[in-house]
C-alpha cells in the first residue's frame, strides 16, 4: 500500500530529476538507477520530519537511512527533539562525526519574545560603547538599527504598553503567542479594552491559569504596507548560520514573497479579517481566493523587477542592502548568547515586511521554515534548499568532521551566497575605522568584493 507520503516522494523523484540533478555538487561522477549523483561517503541519517525533499537529498547521495537509537552521523529534527538532544536530563554528548540541524538555543533568535529583547540589548550595549551604529535622530530613534516594530512583553510590559498606547490612541496593535507559528493565536486590536478583554478572557478561562497563561508579543502594526495589486504581502528568506563565533552567515538568493488573498484596507471593520493582514500560507490557503497553481507566492527576483521598474534601482538596491543588513545585525544580536556548539549548524526562514516607504521590517524569524511544498515551484525551490544547506553543512556529502572550519569553497555554495564572514570582516578593521568616523556612513551601503567581483555589503566585509 503506498502512503500519502510515499506517493508524494515517488512523484518528485520521477517528475522532477530531470529538473533537479543536472545542478547537484559534481563531487563524485559515479551515478544511479534514476540519474541522480551519488555521494561516496556513507552518511547514516535520522529525522523526525517526513518531507520528500529531504528524504530525496539523502537517498540521492546515498546515505544510509538508521533510527536515533543507532549510530548516526546526520540529524534533522525538530524544535522539539533538539530540546531532549542537548537537555541536562535527558540529553547525551555528540561525537566528533554527528551534526544537528539546530543549535541549542535557537529560540533566543526564533521566539518572538527573545528575538526583540536580545536586540534591544544589543542596541543599548552599542549605545553604552559610543558606537555609530547606535545614533538617533532628533525624535529618539535609532538611524540604524529602527528595524523591529515598536514591541512590548503581555503581561510584563502591560502598564509601558498602555503608556505607548495613549501616545496615539488612533494607533493599531497586532498580539502574537511568543511560542506558536503559522498564524495561530494572532489577531489585531486598536483599543484598550480588548487587551483587558484578553487578559480577563485568560484568567477566569477554566483551563488556562494565570501562572501558565502563555507570553504574547503585542507589536506596533504596520498599517502602511507596500502593496501589490492591492494586497499585502511579506518575504521569506533563507538564511544559513554555520557558526555563531566566528559569526558566518548565508543568504539564500530564492526567497519569495507571500500575498494575502484579500485586497489590503487599514479600515477597523476588518481587523478581524486575517485573509487581509497574515500572509501565512497555512491561514490564506484556506480563503475562497487562494491560488493552488502559484500557491498566492512570488519570488524575490520577481520583486526586484518590479520594484526596479515602479521606483528605480537605486532605491530598490538601497532596500535589499537594508534587508541583508537587518539580518546581520540581528545575528550579531544573538551570537553573544548562542551556545555555538560545533555539532550545529541552521537554517532560518526571515520574515520581512516592507512598508509603502520601502523601509523593511524584521517581524520574525523561524527555526524551521516550512518543508510541505504548496506547489510545484515550491517543491523544486525546497528541494534544492535543502541540497545546497546539505552541500555546506556535510561538506562533499562525506561523514561529518565537526573540527573542520566551517568555510567551504564558493563552487559548492549553489544558490548562497555569503552575507557576512565575521574573520574577513576582523581583517579589514582599518575600512571599517574609517567608516566609524563622525560624518562617515556607517549604515547599509553597496560596494565592490576584493574576492567576488560582484555587489555585496561591503559595510560589514
Amino acid at each position: 500500500m503506498v502512503t500519502k507520503f510515499d506517493a508524494e516522494r515517488l512523484w518528485t523523484l520521477q517528475e522532477l530529476q530531470k529538473v533537479l540533478c543536472p545542478h547537484d555538487s559534481p563531487v563524485v561522477p559515479e551515478t544511479d538507477a534514476i540519474g541522480c549523483q551519488i555521494m561516496a561517503g556513507r552518511v547514516k541519517w535520522v529525522t523526525d520530519i517526513e518531507k520528500s525533499v529531504l528524504i530525496n537529498n539523502f537517498e540521492k547521495r546515498g546515505w544510509v537511512q538508521v533510527t536515533e537509537n543507532e549510530d548516526w552521523n546526520f540529524y534533522w529534527m525538530s524544535v522539539q527533539t533538539i530540546r531532549n538532544v542537548f537537555s541536562v536530563e535527558t540529553g547525551y554528548r555528540l561525537s566528533d562525526d554527528q551534526i544537528v540541524n539546530h543549535f541549542p538555543n535557537h529560540y533566543e533568535l526564533t521566539r518572538k519574545d527573545l528575538m526583540v529583547k536580545n536586540i534591544k540589548r544589543y542596541r543599548k550595549e552599542l549605545e553604552k560603547e559610543g558606537s555609530p551604529l547606535a545614533e538617533k535622530d532628533e525624535n529618539g530613534k535609532y538611524l540604524y538599527l529602527d528595524f523591529v516594530p515598536v514591541t512590548y512583553m503581555l503581561p510584563a510590559d502591560y502598564n509601558l504598553f498602555v503608556e505607548e498606547f495613549r501616545k496615539s490612541p488612533s494607533s493599531t496593535w497586532i498580539m502574537k503567542p511568543c511560542g506558536k507559528a503559522q498564524g495561530k493565536g494572532i489577531f489585531l486590536i486598536n483599543k484598550l479594552s480588548q487587551i483587558k478583554k484578553w487578559s480577563r478572557d485568560s484568567k477566569t478561562s477554566s483551563f488556562v491559569s494565570q501562572s501558565t497563561k502563555e507570553a504574547y508579543v503585542i507589536s506596533l502594526y504596520i498599517n502602511n504596507p507596500l502593496l501589490i495589486g492591492g494586497r499585502k504581502f511579506d518575504l521569506r528568506l533563507y538564511v544559513l548560520v554555520s557558526t555563531y563565533r566566528p559569526l558566518r552567515c548565508y543568504m539564500y538568493k530564492l526567497g519569495f514573497c507571500r500575498f494575502c488573498t484579500v485586497k489590503y484596507t487599514p479600515s477597523t471593520s476588518e481587523l478581524d479579517n486575517m485573509f487581509v493582514h497574515l500572509t501565512n500560507v497555512a491561514i490564506q490557503k484556506h480563503g475562497e481566493d487562494y491560488n493552488h497553481i502559484h500557491g498566492g507566492k512570488w519570488t524575490v527576483n520577481n520583486l526586484r523587477l518590479y520594484l526596479e521598474s515602479t521606483r528605480g534601482r537605486e532605491v530598490t538596491s538601497k532596500l535589499f542592502d537594508e534587508i541583508h543588513w537587518i539580518i546581520v545585525q540581528s545575528l550579531k544580536a544573538v551570537a553573544p548568547v548562542m551556545n555555538n556548539d560545533k555539532h550545529c549548524f541552521e537554517c532560518y526562514g526571515y520574515d520581512i515586511i516592507i512598508d509603502d516607504k520601502l523601509k523593511p521590517w524584521l517581524i520574525e524569524v523561524n527555526a524551521s521554515p516550512s518543508l510541505t511544498s504548496s506547489t510545484a515551484n515550491d517543491r523544486i525551490l525546497k528541494y534544492n534548499l535543502i541540497n545546497d544547506t546539505l552541500n555546506i553543512a556535510v561538506p562533499n556529502g562525506e561523514i561529518p568532521d565537526c573540527k573542520w572550519n566551517k568555510s567551504p569553497p564558493k563552487e559548492v555554495l549553489g544558490n548562497y551566497e555569503i552575507l557576512y564572514d565575521e574573520e574577513l570582516a576582523q581583517g579589514d578593521g582599518a575600512e571599517r575605522e574609517l567608516r566609524s568616523r563622525p560624518g562617515q556612513p556607517v549604515g547599509p551601503r553597496t560596494g565592490r568584493s576584493r574576492d567576488s567581483g560582484r555587489n555585496v555589503l561591503t559595510t560589514w566585509k
